[in-house]
């Protein structure tokens, strides 16, 4: 399993949420499997999210989809997000 962690800002974090919930089903269809959101403590607008994927190559055509693109300038994603991929530690 691979997991992706995305850190960005966005512009409202009530609107993102709303675009979030939205893109589940296109995120499931990539496949994607488990998710979760994380504010920081002083800043809701200051989010990480991840993901999890059976492979690398699903998680990179994940990120690289233009769809996906779409729907973070849609929900108020500002600047280049900081991402990441990891895999669980034995």
């Amino acid at each position: 399993m691979i997991r992706v962690f995305v850190r960005h800002r966005v512009a409202d974090y009530k609107t993102w949420r709303k675009m979030y919930e939205a893109f589940e089903a296109e995120r499931r269809n990539m496949g994607a499997s488990g998710h979760a959101v994380f504010q920081t403590i002083d800043d809701p607008n200051d989010l990480t999210v991840w993901h999890d994927f059976e492979t690398l190559e699903q998680a990179k055509s994940f990120g690289a989809s233009a769809a996906l693109k779409d729907a973070m300038a849609k929900a108020g994603v500002q600047g280049q997000p900081t991402v990441w991929f990891a895999m669980q530690a034995h």
